[in-house]
């Protein structure tokens, strides 16, 4: 009788403990909640665009925004010309260790396919990694809220490094 006391007070304690400890433990997230908070975890890994590029590693292109005529007279163009082999009289695409995506001819739609374009092209080449630039939030006026769904494909792409928030 004494050891049957004994078993039973011992499971009163294992059960009190055991609710004790649960009334301070977060409820379990369900699937949903624990997917967007995969999500943002992953988000805070990702590496981002520095806000000041001086230097690029060898296989690491800097990408701008651009106009059609290429005239990168200033803003982030005019440092992928100085610095990183941009050609002047060329709006688009790769030049030296740069990508131009034209962002001063029109509204933000007409952005959209150089952006599908370069997102494709990037693809193409996994073995560069591409540093975007807040393109078209500078000399062409835009904000981050107009441009950065743009890149909405680009969250998939490995090698595509985006500016923080987009």
């Amino acid at each position: 009788m004494k050891n049957l006391r004994k078993n039973y007070a011992s499971i009163n304690i294992f059960f009190y403990l055991r609710r004790k400890i649960c009334e301070y433990m977060p409820a379990p997230m369900d699937f949903e909640k624990r997917f967007i908070l995969k999500e943002k975890m992953d988000m805070v890994k990702k590496r981002t665009t520095p806000e000041f590029i001086t230097e690029l590693q060898p296989n690491e292109i800097f990408v701008f925004g651009s106009n059609l005529k290429g005239m990168h007279g200033g803003g982030a163009a005019y440092i992928a010309y100085r610095k990183f082999g941009a050609i002047m009289g060329q709006g688009v695409g790769l030049q030296g260790q740069s990508y131009a995506i034209p962002t001063m001819q029109g509204g933000v739609e007409t952005i959209r396919p150089y952006v599908d374009e370069f997102i494709q092209f990037a693809k193409e080449h996994q073995d560069l990694t591409f540093l975007v630039t807040r393109i078209g939030c500078g000399i062409a006026g835009f904000t981050d809220e107009e441009i950065s769904p743009l890149f909405e494909k680009a969250h998939d792409v490995e090698n595509i490094v985006l500016p923080p928030g987009w």
